[in-house]
């Protein structure tokens, strides 16, 4: 497998989500500071003014720190998983509107990386995905709430299909595809009755090369994703 990463992007977003997280345990410092030094009332705006911001410097943080800081990011829990696979098949990180973007005969995949851990499960009477288990911090305060994974994926292709238009790429008949990819060793999913496509990291690989044997799209498709992007190296 062939991979395209803008590192220029990746590196910007980490040394914003280093400065934003040193930025809010500065402010929170300070807030935490007045609250304990105020007596009569004297610095409540102030140190009111201190925790919302630093809070929210916090959320910001912890947001590029958990796709651009700390390791292994999604892009790099994603390569890994697809290690190995052929090299008609190539991996765009951050090349496009989709953050990962796979592009090989089988199909085009936005692939839509969830790092929380727990039983993840689809209930197909509410038509919503479930999280049972994990750290009730970090899901309140650390960014890795589950969210709506299903409108994520939608979402996904939706910008796809934006940027061939801005491009001039015409897919044809072809229709790209959604991948939920749960990356976290300590997560297990069950699909019941998704009507999409989901997996855990480690069977990613295994559910490209599925698709390869009952799907093919023109080679010209994935030769203008290699004209559009290769040369933006």
């Amino acid at each position: 497998m062939k991979m395209v990463a803008n590192d220029k992007l990746i590196n910007r977003n980490g040394k914003i989500g280093n400065i934003t997280s040193i930025a809010a345990v500065i402010v929170l410092g300070v807030g935490m500071y007045f609250s304990f030094k105020d007596k009569d009332g004297t610095y409540l705006t102030l140190t009111f003014t201190a925790l919302i911001f630093g809070f929210l410097l916090f959320q910001i943080g912890n947001y590029y720190m958990n796709r651009f800081g700390k390791p292994p990011r999604p892009d790099q829990m994603i390569s890994q998983a697809l290690k190995g696979l052929e090299d008609k098949y190539t991996l765009y990180h951050y090349m496009t509107n989709v953050s990962h973007l796979l592009v090989g005969p089988s199909g085009i995949y936005c692939l839509v990386p969830f790092n929380q851990v727990g039983q993840i499960t689809y209930n197909s009477e509410k038509g919503r995905w479930k999280q049972t288990g994990g750290n009730f911090f970090l899901k309140t305060f650390g960014g890795e709430s589950l969210g709506r994974p299903d409108l994520d994926a939608e979402y996904a292709v939706t910008d796809l299909y934006k940027y061939c238009k801005k491009n001039n790429i015409d897919l044809g008949d072809t229709t790209p595809e959604s991948i939920l990819v749960f990356t976290n060793n300590k997560a297990s999913v069950s699909t019941e009755g998704c009507p999409g496509i989901a997996v855990t990291a480690e069977k990613l690989k295994e559910t490209i090369r599925k698709r390869a044997k009952t799907n093919t799209i023109p080679q010209e498709i994935v030769d203008v994703f290699h004209q559009k992007l290769d040369s933006k190296k």
